[in-house]
C-alpha cells in the first residue's frame, strides 16, 4: 500500500488499491463536502433521507457547504410518495452548487435495526449511486460510509457490503473514493479494503 499522503481536495490520500487497470480505490480520512478532483466529473455521495431536504452529520455538512441552492434543487425532486424523494436503496443527482465537486448524488442508505434485509438494501444505495454516475459521465467519485453513523450499520458488514459492490462498477470510473471522517471507520475501511483488494505500491 501507499504510504503517501498526496492531498486531493481538502482531504489526505493514506490507502490506494487498484479496483482494475483503469481504476484506482482511494481511502482517506477527512471532509467529504471538501473533496473533489477537478470540478466537472466528479462527484461526492450525500447520505442522505428520503426527504433529501438536509439532516444531520455528512447530509448537513454537505447542506451547508453546497449553500442554498442544494436544497431548492433537492426540493424540486419528484415525490415519488408523500414526504419520500428517494426511496431507501435508490439514488438522485443534483448539481452541487457551491461545493468544489461538480454533483452530488443523494442516496439513502438502510436504518440497520428497521430494515428486514439491510445489506441488499445498502448494497442498492452503493449500486445506484454508481449507476447514476456512470450514466452522468462521473469519471471521479466520493463515498462516505452510508449507514455507519445514527443509522447504526456495524462497520465491518457495511465496508464488506460497500467494497464488495464497487468491485462490480471497477471498469466505469478512473477512481473511486471513501472519505470518511471517523478514525475507526476509516481503519476498519482499510483492513477490509487490505481483505479485499490488490494494494497499490
Amino acid at each position: 500500500m501507499s504510504s503517501s499522503s498526496k492531498k486531493t481536495g481538502g482531504v489526505h490520500d493514506l490507502g490506494i488499491f487498484k479496483l482494475s487497470d483503469c481504476c484506482l480505490l482511494k481511502i482517506s480520512e477527512g471532509d467529504i463536502s471538501q473533496w473533489f478532483i477537478n470540478g466537472s466529473s466528479d462527484a461526492i455521495v450525500n447520505p442522505a433521507n428520503e426527504r433529501m431536504l438536509g439532516g444531520g452529520g455528512a447530509d448537513g455538512a454537505i447542506h451547508r457547504a453546497a449553500g442554498p441552492q442544494l436544497r431548492e434543487a433537492c426540493y424540486k425532486v419528484p415525490e415519488v410518495r408523500s414526504g419520500v424523494r428517494c426511496p431507501t436503496g435508490e439514488a438522485r443527482i443534483t448539481p452541487g452548487f457551491k461545493l468544489p465537486a461538480s454533483h452530488v448524488i443523494h442516496t439513502v442508505g438502510p436504518i440497520y435495526d428497521v430494515h428486514s434485509n439491510p445489506a441488499a438494501l445498502l448494497r442498492s444505495s452503493y449500486k445506484n449511486s454508481l449507476s447514476v454516475a456512470k450514466e452522468n459521465n462521473i469519471q471521479y467519485i466520493a463515498f462516505p460510509a452510508i449507514s455507519c453513523g445514527v443509522f447504526g450499520y456495524p462497520f465491518e458488514e457495511a465496508a464488506t457490503v460497500a467494497i464488495s459492490t464497487i468491485k462490480e462498477f471497477a471498469n466505469d470510473f478512473k477512481e473511486v473514493h471513501f472519505v470518511l471522517f471517523a478514525d475507526d471507520i476509516y481503519s476498519v475501511w482499510l483492513k477490509k479494503a487490505k481483505e479485499l483488494l490488490q494494494a497499490q505500491e
